[in-house]
Order: structure tokens, then C-alpha cells, then sequence
């Protein structure tokens, strides 16, 4: 009787360990590249699609051999599969409107080492071949589908949108999608996980929405951001102390990022950390400027200074984002900046009114200002200790000095004088502000000592 436990526990074991182990055709891959094309021709939208075999789960694919793939046994399953992994999740739309199901035109299994997605003709020869030789060596867990889905349209000439909702092939999914569009340049699309509704070739006004849309919600998900502005502002009381501050800060953040945009940005590895780290600095110098009571006559020059510093940072996020913008380059980033200065807007109206009211019922609004920079720089100061600690790591050796680094030197030389003249005008501009609003009722307040009440007007 007491060995019976002991027994159950090895048959446990045998049945666990000893047992041939199941093909892992359910598992999630980690790691999953989809490469697509979409064109539209005459009635007929083609999208073409090839996404890892063993990406489509919940079926064990037939297998000869030593665990080779049983290529025309696993044919007959393609169908099915299409239908319940990618077809299901995939939805395009004309001018607004959806498009109905799609036909299955051709599927075809593809080895690993296979090139022909290249280009939209070579891909569409391919999966209309036949199917691989049945004796081909061919492992499951690396063989390609490729797949060839057609839907009725009215006109090639339509505006066509995607929704690719194919996240679920793999724990970590980016897509390679191409558009064609009549007589057009071929337009690329890159993105991570679902993009939501992509609208192929964008009319001005959706890219405009978009972008202004993306900027605002960036500013006020950006942590780093916001705490920086609420450093600028803590010690004002009145808005027109804060016109030259926040002027200063717009004019420089839209120089640098529409720079970046232009590439005029280093492109090295270690750039987006050292901004990053740059960023994290500019809080903790504004956080103790704040404790230390310097004067704020020039304040609006240091928000142009770090202004400059968070442009780059903002321009990492649009990097990746202007690929949606169709052939509204120059809109979409003006788009931007407008979303920025409404987050800007929207948080200041925040957080003046809130600071004024914490200050109107505090003993001393002197201590208020301390105590919140305190607060707002130590977190700064971990993030910079982290943040540069990250940027250290990397191999920071100089770049070569021919031809290509002479070119990129006279951009960064021209972007300097663009920034010394915007800078030029921005003092100019402070001095006129500073004369205007001498004589108003409501000037900034200075019972906070030395910490606030000064009008920007040096």
C-alpha cells in the first residue's frame, strides 16, 4: 500500500518523459516577418501575402521521414487555414466602404531560401507555379506560405485601406507591405504588431488628421515631456509670463524635428540615447534652476536650448510614422507640430490653474516651488543616471572623414544658422513681448522670491 504512491508517481514520470512528444504545431512562434503586396488592377485587387507555415496553428501538418513536411498532404489543408488565419483577419476597403470576401486564388508551400517576393511580379509568377517536388527535404517548422487572395473592386483607380489584423501569427509580429497603385511609385509600409486602418495612397486630409491626432496624444504620453514643461512652468502664475517660454520651446522643438524628418540627424546608434539621456538632463537642470532661485529673464533662451534636444526626440516616434503619409510629406509634419502645440495647450491649461490653486492654499508658495522640483528632478535624475549609463555602452568611435561626412557637415553647419537666426528673432520677439506687457494687470506673480516673476524680457 505504501509503494502505491511511489508507483503512480513514476508512471507520471514514464507517461511524461518517455512517451514520443507531439509536434509543437501549437505553439505561438516568437518571432514572426510577413511580406505583402497589395495592386489594384482593373476590377481586381490582388494581395499577396507570405507568412511562415507553422504560423497557422492548431493542425499538425503531415510529415514522411525524419520529420520532413509531406508537401501534398499539407496542401490539401491550405484552404482551410487561409480562411480561419488570414482571411478573418484581413479587411480592405474602396473609398470607404468594405470590400466582401476574397477568392482564394493560389496557395503554394515555399523553401526558406526562395526570393521571389522581391518584387510583385516575380511573387505572383511563383505561387501560380506548381506545387514543390513530394520528395523535397523541406522542414516543417521552415517552410513559407504563400497566398494569393483577389476581391471584385469598382475602379484600380479607388482609395483602398487595409486593416491587417495578423498580430496573432506570432508573439511578436512586423510586417513588409508593399503598395502598387496605377502608373504610381510603389509605396512601403513597415509596422509592428496591428496599425489599425492603413490607408494605402492618404488624402491630405487623412494624413493631416492623423498626424495632428498622433502628436497630440505623443505630448501627453510622454512622461518626459510632460515633466519638463511642468518644470518650465512651476513657478509662473500668469499666462503671459509663459507666451516667450513656451514660444521659445515650440519654435526650437520644430526646427530639430522637422530637420530630422529632412535627414539631417546623425544616423548612429548611439544618437537616440544620447537624446534620450539629453532629455532627462534638461529636467533636472530646469528642476534645480527652480530650487536655486535663478533669475527666469532669460528663461525662454533655455527652453529654446532644450527645445532644440527634445525636437530630436519627438522626431524618433514621426520616424517611424511618416510612412503613413503618403505623398504628404511636408503637411503631415506641420500636422505634427500643430498636435504638439494642442498637447502642450491642453496640459498647460491643466497645470497653471492646478499650480495656482495649490499656491493660493500653501503657507508659502516659495517652498511649494522647492519641494515640487525636488520631486519632478529626482525622477529626472534616475532616469539620466540610466538613460546614460545605456548610452556609455556604446562604441563611440569617429566617424570617417571623406566625402559623405564633408556633405552631412555642411547640413548640420546650415541647420546652426538657421538656429542662431530663429534664436536671433526669438530675442527680438522676447524684447518687444516683455515692453508690450510691462504695463498689464496681470504680470507674472513674484511672491515666490526669486523664483518666478519675471516677464522674459531679457
Amino acid at each position: 500500500m505504501r509503494s502505491r504512491p511511489l508507483r503512480t508517481v513514476l508512471l507520471a514520470l514514464l507517461l511524461l518523459f518517455g512517451l514520443p512528444a507531439e509536434q509543437r504545431a501549437h505553439e505561438i512562434p516568437e518571432d514572426v516577418t510577413i511580406h505583402a503586396f497589395v495592386r489594384a488592377e482593373g476590377d481586381v485587387l490582388r494581395f499577396l501575402v507570405r507568412v511562415p507555415l507553422y504560423s497557422m496553428r492548431d493542425v499538425d501538418f503531415p510529415l514522411r521521414g525524419p520529420g520532413w513536411l509531406d508537401i501534398e498532404g499539407s496542401t490539401e489543408l491550405l484552404d482551410d487555414l487561409v480562411r480561419q488565419w488570414i482571411v478573418s483577419y484581413v479587411g480592405f476597403e474602396e473609398d470607404g466602404r468594405p470590400l466582401g470576401d476574397p477568392r482564394i486564388v493560389a496557395t503554394r508551400i515555399e523553401r526558406p531560401s526562395d526570393r521571389s517576393f522581391e518584387s510583385f511580379e516575380s511573387a505572383l509568377a511563383n505561387v501560380r507555379a506548381p506545387m514543390l517536388p513530394s520528395d523535397i527535404q523541406l522542414p516543417g517548422p521552415q517552410a513559407l506560405l504563400d497566398v494569393l487572395l483577389e476581391y471584385d473592386i469598382a475602379s484600380a483607380e479607388s482609395d483602398f485601406s487595409i486593416r491587417p489584423d495578423l498580430a496573432h501569427l506570432g508573439v511578436s509580429t512586423a510586417t513588409v507591405l508593399r503598395f502598387q497603385p496605377p502608373g504610381g511609385t510603389e509605396r512601403a509600409f513597415r509596422y509592428e504588431s496591428n496599425p489599425g486602418l492603413v490607408e494605402l495612397d492618404p488624402s491630405w486630409w487623412y494624413a493631416t488628421s492623423r498626424f495632428i491626432a498622433l502628436g497630440f496624444w505623443h505630448i501627453l504620453g510622454g512622461l518626459d515631456h510632460i515633466l519638463f514643461l511642468l518644470c518650465l512652468v512651476i513657478p509662473f502664475r500668469r499666462f503671459w509670463g509663459l507666451v516667450p517660454i513656451v514660444t521659445g520651446f515650440t519654435v526650437a522643438h520644430s526646427i530639430t524635428l522637422i530637420a530630422a524628418a529632412l535627414g539631417m540627424a546623425p544616423n548612429a546608434l548611439w544618437f537616440a540615447p544620447l537624446i534620450e539621456t539629453l532629455i532627462a538632463a534638461s529636467i533636472v537642470w530646469m528642476a534645480l534652476e527652480n530650487i536655486f532661485g535663478a533669475g527666469l529673464n532669460r528663461r525662454w533662451g533655455i527652453a529654446f536650448a532644450f527645445g532644440l534636444v527634445h525636437g530630436f526626440g519627438f522626431s524618433f516616434l514621426l520616424s517611424e510614422s511618416l510612412q503613413f503619409a503618403g505623398s504628404h510629406l511636408l503637411s503631415s509634419l506641420l500636422a505634427f507640430n500643430i498636435g504638439v502645440e494642442l498637447g502642450q495647450l491642453a496640459l498647460l491649461a491643466v497645470a497653471v490653474p492646478a499650480l495656482g490653486f495649490l499656491y493660493d492654499r500653501l503657507p508659502s508658495e516659495r517652498m511649494a516651488v522647492i519641494v515640487l522640483s525636488a520631486l519632478v528632478g529626482h525622477t529626472g535624475w534616475h532616469w539620466m543616471t540610466e538613460r546614460g549609463a545605456a548610452f556609455l555602452a556604446y562604441d563611440l568611435t569617429l566617424p570617417a572623414f571623406d566625402l559623405a561626412f564633408a556633405a552631412q557637415l555642411l547640413r548640420w553647419l546650415m541647420l546652426a544658422l538657421i538656429v542662431a537666426g530663429a534664436a536671433w528673432g526669438l530675442r527680438e520677439g522676447v524684447r518687444w513681448w516683455g515692453g508690450w506687457t510691462a504695463g498689464r494687470a496681470d504680470p507674472p506673480d513674484s511672491r515666490a522670491g526669486p523664483v518666478a516673476g519675471a516677464t522674459g524680457t531679457g
